[in-house]
């Protein structure tokens, strides 16, 4: 059986907007990722900026669940001051959307025999 393939013609990379990517640790917190532009030739693009994420675990019921967000830093040094603020902006990102899920969860109304309704007035 051959894989589908169609569409892979129409893939291309994007040579204008190139990143190299580091990961940056302290074995101990999380991660800081910088992402530095790059021209075409894979020389620093000056004339845009680098950009910081920060990366962490918490630890939920669930088991470990992954954190990131976005850094507002020009310099890795700003970066690793404000990784605490960043991780705390994810945290609280990620939250909102647990409680927006249980918003929606909760919103969902199910009524008693309205399967049972539904396959007879649909002939199921």
């Amino acid at each position: 059986m051959q894989p589908n393939v169609q569409g892979l013609d129409q893939i291309s990379f994007d040579g204008s907007n190139l990143y190299l990517e580091e990961v940056i640790t302290d074995l101990k917190v999380g991660t800081i990722r910088r992402l530095t532009p790059l021209d075409r030739q894979g020389n620093r693009d000056l004339g845009r900026p680098m950009l910081f994420y920060a990366q962490a675990q918490i630890m939920s019921q669930l088991g470990p669940l992954p954190v990131s967000a976005q850094i507002e830093a020009s310099t890795l040094d700003e970066a690793i001051a404000g990784y605490p603020k960043a991780v705390e902006k994810g945290i609280e990102a990620l939250m909102e959307e647990a409680r927006e899920m249980q918003r929606q969860e909760a919103s969902r109304i199910v009524m008693p025999g309205a399967e049972t309704a539904s396959k007879i007035l649909h002939g199921k």
